[in-house]
């Protein structure tokens, strides 16, 4: 039988809402608290609040987008159709690096958690196995990998919601004010890297397009009850956490001035005490959080290094489909493997900025190409218009311009290790023959169920 590298649709809109939620669900329990180190409670605050609209924009464009051009490498073909081969690769690079090292930070996490249970220090060991489980878990299939991810999520937002009726009683507002802003306008600058964490990855959705029933109706509808589901959780935990005792009690364990992976678990600490039952049940059921992202994101991930197989861009042996599960096993294993060896930097705050340049720089460059398409491709049969689009896209565009800058100037040596890893991509990229291969297989986009 001849090898074809087309991906199975099995997705319906509940199943892109457990993606969608999936993949950005461990922002809130971990990640995000150690933007009040740098921030403050006004100074997180301020910056979530505009990455939240800049989310909003960006979600609305990026589901137009989505809808005309139903590919599995989300904003790479979008960049590649609207400002050509360049333009693409780097979009898709950006996007690898956001997909490819946002699971690590997940991994040192949901190792944190355990090691809440199991004597000793176990992180690297856990986390290493946490990848091979959960690449496998992807590598049996779509729909296998898609039913497992909305039932871990189902039950991660349950224990938000446990968590936030726990704490909010406990809720004094003065709380919010206190020591708000500790280093000042530049805290708020500092801060957005973990105010992007609450959302990273919610755009992995657009990744399994090809994938999708009825794309064109059930990504609007799965991509917009995710974001509002997300946005709401977000506020719920931002002020049911800081507002029991103040952000450090969200940062710092008692006596100690090295920020913590586990924030759910240190409230609850405080408001019910370290042996409560609910602090067990929190730090227990909170893996599941966290492993609905890293579960989620590895299969975005794997569709993205995919697509880039299969277009040239990288080897082709990405681009490998198993004939029966139907899954892109090398790509898996390709992202796994790299995502293992940045395990071992061991840096948790280091890799989620890593991560937050990839989606920034490809949030960018992904409302330009929305635009341009607008523009010069009017006649292009969009199943889904978002109202007000080119405004929408353009403060979208000017937020995330002034993320990256702002990112970029408080994590130098970050930034320098980021802009050099796409440097010496594209350079490679323009030496090779990958710049001048022949479009991707255009049938895909107009394949029905």
């Amino acid at each position: 039988m001849m090898q074809t590298n087309e991906l199975k649709k099995t997705l319906g809109p509940v199943m892109l809402w457990g993606l969608g939620v999936g993949y950005v669900i461990s922002g809130m329990y971990f990640g995000w608290n150690l933007g009040l180190a740098e921030g403050g409670t006004l100074g997180l605050g301020i910056a979530t609040l505009f990455i939240i609209t800049m989310y909003v924009c960006f979600t609305f464009c990026y589901t137009e987008m989505a809808c005309a051009i139903p590919k599995a490498g989300g904003a790479f073909d979008y960049a590649d159709r609207a400002l050509g081969k360049k333009w693409g690769f780097i979009a898709g690079m950006a996007q690898n690096i956001e997909f490819v090292f946002a699971p690590p930070a997940i991994a040192f996490a949901i190792a944190a958690y355990l090691n809440l249970f199991i004597p000793g220090d176990h992180t690297i060991l856990i986390a290493i196995v946490t990848y091979l489980i959960f690449t496998g878990v992807n590598i049996v299939g779509v729909r296998f990998a898609a039913t497992f991810e909305l039932l871990i999520t189902i039950i991660a937002v349950g224990e938000l919601l446990l968590f936030t009726g726990l704490t909010l009683p406990h809720v004094e507002l003065s709380n919010l004010a206190v020591n708000a802003l500790p280093n000042g306008i530049s805290g708020i600058f500092a801060a957005i890297p973990f105010a992007i964490w609450f959302f990273l990855a919610i755009e992995g959705v657009a990744n399994v397009a090809e994938e999708t029933v009825n794309p064109q109706r059930n990504i609007k509808l799965g991509f917009g009850a995710a974001l509002a589901t997300l946005v709401t959780l977000c506020i719920l935990v931002f002020i049911s956490s800081v507002g029991v005792n103040g952000w450090e009690s969200a940062v710092y364990a008692a006596g100690s001035t090295e920020a913590q992976d586990t924030p759910l678990v240190l409230i609850l600490s405080t408001v019910l005490g370290e042996n409560s039952p609910f602090v067990h049940l929190v730090a227990g059921v909170g893996i599941f959080g966290l492993v609905a992202s890293f579960h989620g994101i590895l299969l975005a991930g794997g569709r993205a290094t995919f697509e880039f197989g299969r277009v040239g861009y990288f080897p082709k042996a990405m681009s490998y489909i198993h004939p029966k599960l139907k899954t892109p096993v090398v790509a898996l294993l390709a992202n796994t493997a790299v995502g293992i060896i940045a395990l071992f930097t061991g840096k948790t705050g280091d890799i989620i900025t890593l991560a937050c340049f990839g989606a920034i720089v490809l949030y960018a460059i992904s409302m330009v190409s929305f635009i341009k398409l607008r523009k010069e491709e009017p006649e292009l049969a969009r199943p889904y218009r978002v109202k007000h689009g080119i405004l929408a896209s353009k403060v979208a565009l000017v937020i995330a311009v002034v993320a990256l800058v702002s990112i970029t100037i408080f994590n130098l040596t970050i930034a320098a290790i980021f802009f050099g890893i796409m440097g010496v991509s594209f350079i490679i990229f323009n030496l090779s023959d990958s710049n001048r291969v022949a479009e991707p297989d255009q049938t895909l986009v107009s394949k029905t169920a």
